[in-house]
C-alpha cells in the first residue's frame, strides 16, 4: 500500500498553484481545465470501474450493503450521496451508508 504523502493527490497542484492570485476568468479557465481532465483520467480506468460496479451489484443482490468511508470533504459528500439513495432511487435507508 502506498503511503499517503506519495499520492497525487495529497500534493498542491502545480497548475493551480496561484488560483488565488489570478484574475476571474483565469481562475474559471484554470478550474475548467483541470475540470475536463476527470472525463479523461475516468476513460482510462473505465474497466476497472466495470469489475468494481459488478462486484458492488452481486453483493447487493445478495443482501450486502454499500458503506462508504471518508474524512473531511471526501466523509461529507459520502454522506450526502448516502442520504440521497432513499429518496432519489427508492432505496432503503439502510442500505447504503456513510
Amino acid at each position: 500500500m502506498k503511503e499517503i504523502k506519495t499520492l497525487q493527490t495529497e500534493n498542491r497542484n502545480p497548475s493551480t498553484i496561484n488560483i488565488d492570485s489570478v484574475s476571474t476568468v483565469n481562475m474559471l479557465q484554470m478550474i475548467n481545465n483541470e475540470d475536463k481532465k476527470v472525463a479523461l483520467a475516468v476513460e482510462k480506468e473505465i474497466e476497472n470501474i466495470s469489475k468494481a460496479v459488478d462486484i458492488i451489484v452481486e453483493k447487493l443482490h445478495n443482501g450486502g450493503r454499500l458503506i462508504y468511508v471518508g474524512a473531511g470533504t471526501s466523509g461529507r459528500i459520502a454522506i450526502l450521496d448516502a442520504s440521497e439513495c432513499p429518496p432519489t432511487y427508492g432505496t432503503d435507508p439502510d442500505l447504503v451508508q456513510a
